[in-house]
Order: C-alpha cells, then structure tokens, then sequence
C-alpha cells in the first residue's frame, strides 16, 4: 500500500495510464481481428483495406509505448503476408 504523497500520486496515475493503455491495446486488436476475419473470408479486396486500417493503429500503439516496435512490425509483416497469398 502507498504510504508517502509522491507513492500515492503515482498509484493514482499509474492507475489512469493502465485504463488508458487497456482501451489502446483493445482498439488495436480489434482493428488485427477485422483483419483476420477479412483474411478468413478469403476477399482479398476486404482484406486489404482492413490491413490498410489497422497499420496506422498498429503504429501509434508503437508511438504511445502500447506495443514494442518489433513486435508491430512482425504482427504487420505476418498479415501483409498472409493478405498476399489470399487469391
């Protein structure tokens, strides 16, 4: 438990950067899901402007410290392949 003002302060915004994050990290799913359906669909033009969504998401989760640069990079390199071999 906190004790000190400065301890209690940072459970406090810790707290408000968790809520923060959790929405950002859903949003971004959800925008990776929209693809793989799209992909499980087998419409490739669907799957495509999907992809074309969720990449900018992807990458301001990068910018906002929500996902490691490697780690989006990879997830984004995995679909784009995957969208490629659709047709």
């Amino acid at each position: 438990m906190a004790n000190t003002p400065q301890s209690k302060k940072r459970a406090r915004q810790n707290e408000a950067r968790f809520a923060v994050n959790k929405m950002r990290r859903s949003r971004i799913r959800t925008y990776l899901r929209k693809v793989e359906e799209a992909i499980e669909s087998g419409n490739k033009d669907d799957a495509v402007a999907a992809l074309k969504a969720a990449q900018p998401e992807l990458m301001r989760g990068v910018t906002k410290g929500v996902y490691h640069k490697n780690t989006a990079s990879r997830k984004m390199s995995r679909l784009t392949a995957r969208v490629k071999a659709i047709g």
